[in-house]
C-alpha cells in the first residue's frame, strides 16, 4: 500500500454506521458496458460507493473512455508486457492495492486470475457471468444455451474463487430465450439484464447486507440458501413478445 492511501474497511453489517462510501475498484477489458451503469448507479445514488480507479489490461479498451468522462483514474497493465500470468498477476495487485479499494469488481475482464492473486482480495471480489450459475460455466454461454435448448438463461453474480466461474454465487436475473433466437439476440437481452443485476449486487455489498464468510454468502447475517433474484425486468418478462 502506498504512503497516505487509505486502508480498506471491513464491510459492516446492516445495523453497523459506515464512515464512508466504499472504495470501488474495476477492472475492464473492453467496451465497458457493466463499467458504465455501475458509475451512472453511484452517481445517482444507488450504490453507497464511488468508483475510485478503473483498470484495464488492454490499452485501448474503449470502456476506459467511461472512466475519463467521468472523471475517475484510469490505469493500464498491459498483459503482453510481462512474462507469464503471474507475474502480470503481481502488478496487477499492487495497482489496486495502491488504490487501497474495498471491492474489486471484474466488469468484462478477460483474464484467468492466478489463485495468489485471488487469495489477496478473498471476499471483496465479484465477477458477473453471462448464465445462471453453476450452469454454463466458461465461454459462449449464449450459443450454449440455444444448443441445448434452454428455455430461459440469464446471468449471476457471484464472489471470486480460484475455482473458474465457481465463487458463491449472490444475485442472478432470468431472461426468457425466445422463439427464433440466435446468439447475438440473446446475448443483448442478457446484457440489458445485467447494466440492472451488477449494480443491484453491489448495492447490496456497499450496504453491508451481502458479504462472504468462509465462502458463504451471508444476506443481512444469515447463510443465503439459493441465490437472490433480481424481479421486474422488463427484458425478463415469463412470455417473448409475440409467442403464444
Amino acid at each position: 500500500m502506498t504512503p497516505g492511501a487509505e486502508e480498506p474497511q471491513p464491510f459492516a453489517g446492516p445495523d453497523r454506521a459506515r464512515s464512508r462510501p466504499r472504495r470501488l475498484a474495476v477492472l475492464i477489458s473492453g467496451r465497458g458496458s457493466n463499467l458504465k451503469a455501475l458509475i451512472d448507479a453511484c452517481t445517482d445514488g444507488r450504490i453507497d460507493g464511488r468508483i475510485i480507479t478503473v483498470v484495464s489490461n488492454r490499452p485501448g479498451a474503449p470502456g476506459l473512455e467511461h472512466a475519463r468522462a467521468a472523471g475517475i483514474e484510469q490505469t493500464v497493465v498491459d498483459h503482453r508486457r510481462f512474462p507469464d500470468r503471474a507475474a502480470f498477476d503481481r502488478e496487477l495487485a499492487a495497482t489496486l492495492e495502491s488504490s487501497a479499494p474495498d471491492l474489486v469488481i471484474l466488469a468484462g475482464f478477460m483474464r484467468v486470475l492466478t489463485p495468489e492473486f485471488v487469495a489477496r482480495f478473498a471476499g471483496r471480489m465479484v465477477n458477473i457471468h453471462p448464465s445462471l450459475l453453476p450452469a454454463l460455466r466458461g465461454l459462449d454461454t449464449h450459443a450454449r444455451a440455444l444448443a441445448a435448448g434452454m428455455s430461459t438463461h440469464g446471468a449471476s453474480v457471484h464472489f471470486v474463487t480460484s475455482e473458474l466461474d465457481g465463487g458463491p454465487v449472490i444475485m442472478q436475473a432470468q431472461v426468457p430465450v425466445c422463439p427464433g433466437d440466435t446468439g447475438e439476440t440473446l446475448a443483448a437481452r442478457v446484457q440489458l439484464a445485467e447494466h440492472r443485476l451488477y449494480p443491484a449486487a453491489v448495492a447490496l455489498i456497499c450496504s453491508g447486507r451481502v458479504q462472504c464468510a468462509g465462502g458463504t454468502v451471508l444476506y443481512d447475517g444469515q447463510p443465503l440458501e439459493r441465490p437472490l433474484l433480481l424481479d421486474d425486468l422488463p427484458e425478463a418478462a415469463t412470455q417473448c413478445i409475440g409467442s403464444p
